[in-house]
């Protein structure tokens, strides 16, 4: 009978304890992790398990600093952030849910109390299994971060692992949680969670493209095709997702038989050719895997199992998450033949139930730790127990409507509070709804600003995700945008890189900074897209009359640029903004580094790039410590890859950038790269001069002005070696604060009005008449049409808030 491979088997050494912060009794046993996180456990039969769990993997925590006082009947266990108290071997929850349980945990320095049974009403939540069918409400899970400073995880019902690696059912009558104290550090809490339960790993570099799928039944041939029609349109594409069709199917009916785990043979005769040529051309390979059906006699290695089973004449062998020997043999001979042949990701389209996700996502995980040579990945719905240790989550088939869109924002920013970063939405939406250009596009806008970009739809030809099936200008910006998707990867995959070495999610909420913004919904929905990059995104309609996206923006405490056009923004402040359907609300922070790749001749290549562009915004000094591997395999924990430090010295009209290796093997990325630096809102230097390891360079380059940017364009750098450049002027940096006078210029120079009508308006507007005077003024324009009338009082409405 088969048996799990050895790496299944958990490592006992990280299940136990400290055993001097371990206090226990007959029916109770309180264990102090660090000195914001406590385990508590209470047994009836005195029984208490430290198998590991789908939540917990290492409670092998350095021994904290705390105070204990107890006799016959009584604990107390202080650290700096708690004080436990406890009536020995009694109920945790006592006669009522309230202060006085018999166990009960006090914040110090704080009003707050948690006893069992609590409601944590303060809590922010941390998501959702998904948003299928999303229309408005959603039943969503508790996260970590709470206003209360605490939050309870209960481990007393998932899954624990046996000493063979097979997921069990746990005893029904214990009980165990772990309860985290963290006042404001949540950042710490966040540390005890990753040290519980593992930190999130690294995903492969091409995640961070743009994914397609489309529900349609695609050949080999039709795969060439659609590869070709995306080079042709100039669209990147880094991962194909098969959905169901790719497996065996009834001939007579397509629609039969969801599950499937082998190739069907008519559409792609040689698998593994199929997979290689998609390889070849920069393009991964997912398929859809829905278990739930069982395996049928047609499968491939139907004979393999169903004999060791002992289940003759062909009967479809039972899906069954809990069975030993089953779940050896299904990833034996299931998920093992797709990874001999380079099978990239594992779509897990499963939703039946929890458990289910839960076991699935664990066995899939953990067969992939064997593998060296590349990161097979799972997409998956959210299993709600450490979902950051799942892959990627997919929020399944959601419904096509700005009310998705609004939502999503909030959705990814939530995630954080549960320590999640990776969240995969259909761009467009998934089904139903009406197709609408400029719904599309802003979806389009968001996810180049979202965890995963993957474009996806139900089967249908008036499906629209291809960014050419649209008209020219709808088409042109949707292909500006994912262009911009690719170029961000090397930015993406430093910040992906952050994440899996220290926890910080990509996506962080503003209400972090704010914590008042949670409740208002005009500013709760903006987000920190890694270091550099603050995003306040467009959810809903633009004004049809000023034909633009009316949006409220709040900015931190600090200096934002607009990354597009560079206008300066004091931060701690709200304002009223205007964009048209190509414009999105981006801002650098001042002194931000963007580090972009300069897209070569395959588009789809997401490799590290022979040229990059950094774009360097003024204002403060900074570095950016660029991270790169080969971005495939796990090579990077044995110490391959590179860490390039771009340290960006600011003066006003004296500016300095160093771009230098500082860590890790060099041979990772080209031996020599173009470099395009472009100095943001910075007019031609004066005198540029370009150091080799301290040495003035003799090498070839060209300086530039670019619009409102300085471009220092300097082909094939050594990097190895240390490249200075330095850019000295007179009044070269542009103080290009936004002015809303050019905003409502724009607004009435794009009006279908007479040019003699225009310029009467902006006589009005453009006066030192207060607000009142100008509506009044505005009203008297008798020749207006009254729909332009009711706009402009309106932008004066906007004005006068500003």
């Amino acid at each position: 009978m088969a048996s799990f491979d050895t790496h299944f088997i958990p490592d006992s050494k990280k299940n136990i304890a400290n055993e001097r912060a371990i206090f226990q009794g007959k029916n109770y046993r309180i264990t102090v992790l660090s000195e914001r996180l406590i385990r508590l456990q209470y047994s009836i039969d005195g029984h208490f398990s430290d198998a590991q769990t789908t939540l917990v993997k290492n409670r092998n925590f350095p021994l904290p600093q705390f105070k204990v006082e107890q006799d016959e009947k009584y604990i107390v266990i202080t650290t700096n952030y708690f004080m436990l108290q406890y009536l020995k071997d009694k109920p945790f929850i006592g006669q009522t849910f309230s202060p006085d349980s018999n166990l009960k945990v006090t914040l110090l320095n704080t009003d707050k109390i948690w006893y069992y049974g609590q409601v944590e009403a303060r809590n922010f939540k941390g998501g959702a299994i998904s948003l299928d069918d999303y229309k408005g409400s959603i039943k969503l899970d508790k996260g970590l971060y709470s206003t209360d400073g605490f939050v309870l995880l209960d481990d007393s019902k998932n899954f624990e692992i046996d000493e063979s690696g097979l997921l069990v059912k746990p005893n029904k009558n214990k009980v165990d949680l772990y309860l985290f104290m963290y006042k404001r550090d949540f950042g710490l809490c966040l540390k005890d969670y990753y040290t519980l339960t593992t930190y999130p790993e690294l995903i492969p570099r091409y995640a961070l493209g743009i994914w397609w799928n489309k529900e349609r039944i695609y050949s080999f041939e039709d795969c060439k095709k659609l590869l070709k029609t995306f080079n042709h349109y100039q669209v990147p594409l880094s991962v194909l997702l098969l959905s169901e069709f790719w497996h065996i199917k009834d001939e007579k009916n397509y629609n039969l038989y969801k599950t499937g785990f082998s190739f069907n043979r008519n559409l792609f005769p040689q698998p593994d050719e199929f997979i290689k040529y998609m390889h070849d051309r920069g393009v991964k390979v997912g398929l859809n895997i829905d278990p739930s059906e069982g395996i049928r006699k047609e499968e491939d290695r139907y004979l393999n199992i169903s004999k060791e089973l002992n289940i003759a004449d062909g009967i479809t062998i039972p899906f069954n998450v809990l069975d030993k020997d089953f779940m050896a043999l299904y990833v034996k001979h299931l998920i093992d033949p797709l990874l001999d042949i380079n099978v990239d990701l594992f779509w897990l389209d499963y939703k039946k139930d929890l458990p289910t996700i839960q076991a699935l996502n664990y066995y899939y995980n953990k067969d992939f730790e064997k593998i060296d040579n590349y990161r097979p990945l799972v997409l998956t719905r959210n299993p709600l127990v450490a979902p950051h240790k799942a892959g990627i989550l997919y929020s399944g088939e959601t419904i096509v409507s700005w009310d998705t869109l609004k939502y999503l924002p909030f959705f990814n920013s939530m995630a954080a509070n549960k320590g999640v970063t990776w969240w995969s939405h259909d761009v467009g939406g998934y089904k139903d709804g009406i197709e609408d250009s400029e719904l599309y596009l802003r979806y389009v806008q968001f996810s180049t600003f979202s965890p995963i970009f993957r474009f996806s739809s139900k089967r249908g030809v008036y499906y629209k995700r291809e960014p050419w099936m649209w008209d020219i200008k709808t088409y042109t910006i949707a292909r500006e945008y994912c262009w911009l998707r690719q170029r961000l990867i090397p930015y993406l995959y430093t910040e992906a890189y952050d994440y899996y070495k220290t926890g910080k999610p990509l996506i962080q909420p503003i209400y972090y900074t704010y914590p008042e913004i949670y409740d208002e919904h005009a500013y709760r929905n903006e987000y920190y897209f890694g270091k550099e990059l603050f995003i306040a995104p467009i959810t809903k309609p633009k004004d049809k009359t000023m034909n633009r996206s009316i949006e409220r923006v709040f900015l931190p405490k600090g200096t934002w640029y607009d990354f597009k056009t560079g206008k300066k923004f004091i931060g701690n402040k709200r304002y009223v903004v205007f964009y048209k359907e190509e414009e999105y609300p981006i801002f650098a922070r001042a002194g931000g580094i963007i580090p972009l790749a300069n897209l070569e001749e395959n588009i789809n290549d997401t490799n590290p790039p022979k040229s990059l562009e950094i774009n360097v915004f003024p204002g403060e000094s900074n570095v950016y410590k660029l991270y790169e591997d080969d971005g495939t395999t796990k090579l990077y924990k044995k110490g391959y890859y590179i860490v390039t430090a771009i340290d960006y010295n600011y003066m006003q009209n004296n500016y300095t950038l160093i771009i230098h290796p500082v860590e890790g093997k060099t041979e990772i990325i080209p031996k020599v790269r173009n470099y395009k630096i472009r100095f943001r809102n910075t007019r031609t230097a004066d005198e540029v001069e370009i150091y080799i390891n301290g040495e003035k360079a003799n090498l070839v380059y060209e300086s530039y002005e670019d619009e409102k940017d300085f471009v220092v364009d300097i082909k094939n750098v050594d990097t190895t070696k240390q490249l200075t450049v330095n850019c000295k002027g007179k009044d070269i940096e542009i103080n290009a604060v936004r002015i809303i006078n050019e905003d409502v210029n724009s607004i009435i120079s794009d009006l279908k009005i007479s040019t003699k009508l225009k310029e009467q308006i902006a006589n009005i507007f453009f006066s030192n008449a207060d607000i009142k005077t100008k509506r009044i003024n505005i009203r008297k324009l008798r020749i207006l049409d009254r729909r332009f009338v009711k706009m402009f009082i309106k932008l004066l409405e906007y004005i006068a808030e500003i």
